[in-house]
Order: structure tokens, then sequence, then C-alpha cells
């Protein structure tokens, strides 16, 4: 991963952290049984994990000018055929 790749999932936990905690002050879990909403550490921790996740699929990945994935798949595909 780039430097570029890094900061923005890092920002992406940031947001998801103040997402979870946001989540669980405003919705939350008044029962307690709920996993993930009824501790402010389990929804803040989640919503980091979500906010990363999310925000890594606006990472691109550097365009190499060797041959693609697909097009590597493609070449052992037709050359099992073969």
């Amino acid at each position: 991963m780039t430097k570029k790749a890094y900061i923005i999932t890092g920002i992406g936990i940031i947001v998801g952290f103040l997402a979870g905690y946001l989540y669980y002050l405003q919705i939350g879990c008044a029962s307690g049984t709920c996993a993930i909403t009824s501790k402010p550490l389990n929804s803040t921790l989640y919503g980091g994990l979500m906010g990363g996740l999310l925000f890594n699929l606006f990472v691109t990945a550097p365009k190499n000018k060797e041959n693609s994935k697909a097009d590597k798949i493609s070449n052992f595909i037709n050359s099992i055929i073969e």
C-alpha cells in the first residue's frame, strides 16, 4: 500500500470511530443485550473498522505496465485449454 492509501484508510478509521460513538450516544442499546452497541468501546471500535473498510474502497491500486491480473489469468486459462 502506498502512503496515500494509509492516509485515506486512517481518515476512514477516525471518521468511523466518531460515527460509532455518535451511534452509541444517539441510538445505543437500552437493554444492554446488543453485542455491538451496548458499550461505547464496542460501538466505537466497530465504527472504526467499518469506516476503515469503507474508505479503503476508494484507494486505487497503482497501474503496472506489466500484464494485469486479468491478463495473467486469461493467459493461464488459455494455456490450460490448449
